[in-house]
């Protein structure tokens, strides 16, 4: 989804951008079955989850890079793009909390912006808006977080590779969890900024 250039160029729905889109939606059910079936005694495919958690970060670059050099910015994209980043995050928060990678408090913490978010999501309606936009620091939190959950997968791996994963997942973790807030607080700017727009057109 394109953070800056938010104009719809294009009302087609099979875009390139919008095909990547779908096909992260799709890749989230998989990737989640992939994490949590050693929890039911199944086999261990972290390795094929993380080739997954890696294609969805590609996909997300490059939807939003081609949408805007091709004209094709859409309010599918727009819609789809975002949808896909969040299930994203929050099936990873599942699969790694459930598989005990992650721990409960960071958990909460993740969780606890996306009710924030929810939150804001009536007001807007009630008053004739959309989801908010999103910003350039929620799109740099998604990323920071997509880096981050494959090397947490990985430090379940024994030896240098495990030790090395760890410092630098968590790294990415924290810049993530705290871009992932921060992006939360500008959306409720935004929203109050919205409100008081239409609240002062209503009085005029």
């Amino acid at each position: 989804m394109e953070v800056q250039e938010t104009r719809v160029q294009t009302d087609r729905v099979l875009t390139i951008p919008n095909v990547l889109s779908m096909a992260r939606l799709v890749g989230v059910p998989v990737f989640l079955w992939l994490v949590l079936w050693p929890v039911f005694h199944g086999p261990k495919n972290d390795g094929w989850a993380i080739a997954i958690l890696m294609a969805s970060g590609v996909s997300d670059y490059l939807d939003g890079k081609l949408a805007r050099k091709w004209g094709q910015i859409s309010r599918l994209g727009q819609l789809l793009d975002p949808l896909a980043d969040r299930l994203f995050v929050l099936s990873t928060i599942v699969g790694l909390t459930w598989r005990g990678i992650m721990p409960w408090w960071l958990t909460a913490l993740l969780l606890g912006r996306e009710v924030f978010i929810a939150a804001l999501l009536p007001i807007l309606r009630r008053h004739g808006y959309g989801p908010p936009q999103v910003n350039f620091i929620g799109k740099a939190a998604t990323f920071n977080l997509m880096y981050a959950f494959p090397l947490l997968l990985l430090t379940t791996v024994h030896g240098w590779l495990g030790s090395v994963a760890f410092i630098i997942g968590w790294a990415f973790v924290w810049w993530g969890t705290a871009l992932y807030w921060w992006a939360g607080i500008l959306y409720a700017v935004q929203t109050r900024q919205l409100v008081r727009v239409r609240t002062g057109a209503a009085l005029d």
